[in-house]
């Protein structure tokens, strides 16, 4: 097994049998979210598996109403943009891929990003000399008031399990890959 950290861009061989995009997405943008879903399809082989773990939204009523929020873009995460599960669903569908499953962390992450805040709390002074006190107070805001975006269902963590099918449409998956209890 090789695992690779790398630019999707940049990838010249493959197919592969499984690719992980682990909060990535989120930094491709709305206009190129095609194109990737695209390229992951084509790095795939038939039957190669597909985990996307991405920061979503809710959608809006007026799509066209949203808009990147200016601090996030300017202290955060420049140029991020956070796209609605159905919106990256339907996406990795066009591309060709067939979505398996879908797993909503949205509970987790809100207290994952509790537990960082924590940490970053009790490592301040550390966090300070590393950065700068204003880059850490940048991440304690930006943690904590993501932590209540979870919690309040403005915002959700996802992983898409998608498969490229065979030319014959066999998955090469499971018939029931969990059990819910």
């Amino acid at each position: 097994m090789e695992i690779r950290v790398q630019d999707y861009r940049e990838i010249t061989d493959g197919p592969y049998d499984a690719i992980a995009s682990v909060g990535m997405a989120e930094h491709v943008g709305a206009d190129r979210y095609r194109e990737y879903a695209g390229v992951l399809h084509d790095l795939l082989r038939p039957g190669g598996r597909l985990l996307n773990h991405q920061i979503g939204r809710r959608p809006a009523v007026d799509e066209s109403a949203y808009a990147v929020d200016d601090f996030i873009d300017a202290y955060v995460f420049p140029d991020g943009e956070l796209a609605p599960l159905g919106r990256t669903v339907a996406l990795l569908e066009e591309a060709g891929l067939e979505v398996r499953d879908v797993e909503a962390l949205r509970e987790h992450y809100a207290l994952t990003l509790r537990a960082w805040v924590r940490n970053l709390e009790r490592g301040w002074a550390d966090a300070v000399r590393l950065v700068s006190p204003g880059r850490a107070r940048v991440w304690r805001l930006y943690m904590a008031a993501s932590a209540l975006g979870f919690e309040s269902n403005d915002l959700g963590v996802n992983q898409v399990l998608a498969v490229r099918p065979t030319p014959h449409g066999a998955s090469r998956l499971p018939l029931r890959p969990r059990t819910w209890g």
